[in-house]
C-alpha cells in the first residue's frame, strides 16, 4: 500500500483500493484531498493495468463530508464562497462519476454530505451493517451541493428523494438497502472480503464492454428509443470487433470459460 497525503492506495490483480485516510477528521474532505483523488482517479483511469476501483474510509467513518474547519476558516477570511471547495468537489464528482471502469463504494461507517455523494457517483454500494447515510445539508440550512438532488431521485424514486433530503434523517444501512440506495449488505468485518469477491468478479469481467454499457446507460435518458438502439449498434460493433468479442467465441466453442483482457 502506498501512502499519499489523504489516501492509502493499494492495487491487488486488477483491483485498486484507494483508502481516504484522514481518520481524526472522520474523512471529511479538504481541497487536498478533494485534488489528489481527483488527480488519481484520473491516472488510474488511463492505467490499462487496472480494471475495477474500489474506494473506502479509514476508521469509523467513510467520509464526514465538507472539512467544515477548512470552511470556517475560509468564512473567517470572508471567502466562503470563493475558496474553491465547490469547484474541486465537483470536478471530483464528474470525474468519479464518468469514469469507464466499474467503481464500488465500500462504506465502512458514515457517509453524510459530499461523502455521501462520493458513494452515490459509484456505480455500485456495499455498506457494513453498521453503515449510515445521512444528506447533511438541510439541517444547516444549504441545498445539496454535490450532486445528490441528481442522483437520489434516479436510484431512490422523487418522493424517497425529497424525504430522505428535506427531513435530513439518518439512515440505517438495512433502510438504505431497503430503499435502493445500497445494493449489497455485508456484516462488519466481512465488509472488505465481500468487496474483494464482488471487485475480483468485475475485474476478471470484459471491461471493454462494462464501459461501454455504462456509458450507453448514462446516456440513455439524452435520448429516443431509436436513437438509443442505434448507439447500442455502435458499441456491439465495438465489443464484436474486440480481443474480448473473440476469445468469448473462442471459449463457447472450446466449452471453457473465456479469459478477459479488457481489449
Amino acid at each position: 500500500m502506498s501512502e499519499h497525503p489523504t489516501l492509502l492506495v493499494r492495487h491487488d490483480d486488477g483491483v485498486t483500493w484507494i483508502q481516504l485516510n484522514r481518520p481524526d477528521q472522520r474523512n471529511a474532505l479538504d481541497i487536498p484531498t478533494l485534488s489528489a483523488l481527483t488527480t488519481l482517479l484520473k491516472a488510474l483511469e488511463a492505467d490499462a493495468s487496472v480494471r475495477t476501483i474500489v474506494l473506502t474510509g479509514s476508521g469509523r467513518s467513510f467520509c464526514a463530508g465538507a472539512d467544515l474547519a477548512e470552511w470556517a476558516a475560509a468564512e473567517a477570511r470572508g471567502e466562503l464562497e470563493s475558496y474553491g471547495w465547490t469547484q474541486a468537489a465537483h470536478l471530483l464528482m464528474v470525474t468519479l462519476h464518468d469514469l469507464k471502469k466499474p467503481t464500488i463504494a465500500a462504506v465502512n461507517g458514515t457517509a453524510v454530505g459530499a461523502g455521501m455523494d462520493l458513494t452515490l457517483c459509484c456505480d455500485f454500494r456495499i455498506a457494513a451493517r453498521s453503515a449510515r447515510f445521512k444528506a447533511g445539508y438541510t439541517s444547516m440550512g444549504y441545498s445539496p451541493d454535490a450532486g445528490a438532488s441528481w442522483h437520489l431521485p434516479r436510484l431512490i424514486g422523487l418522493e424517497n428523494a425529497k424525504l430522505f433530503i428535506f427531513l435530513d434523517e439518518l439512515w440505517a444501512a438495512e433502510q438504505a438497502h431497503a430503499a435502493g440506495l445500497v445494493g449489497q449488505l455485508a456484516d462488519d468485518d466481512e465488509l472488505l472480503s465481500v468487496t474483494a469477491t464482488f471487485a475480483a468478479r468485475l475485474a476478471s469481467g470484459p471491461t471493454l464492454a462494462h464501459s461501454l454499457t455504462k456509458q450507453l446507460m448514462h446516456d440513455s435518458t439524452q435520448r429516443s428509443l431509436a436513437e438509443h438502439l442505434n448507439a447500442e449498434q455502435d458499441a456491439g460493433l465495438i465489443c464484436g470487433r474486440s480481443e474480448d468479442g473473440a476469445e468469448a467465441l473462442r471459449a463457447i466453442a472450446e466449452k471453457r470459460s473465456p479469459n478477459f483482457i479488457g481489449r
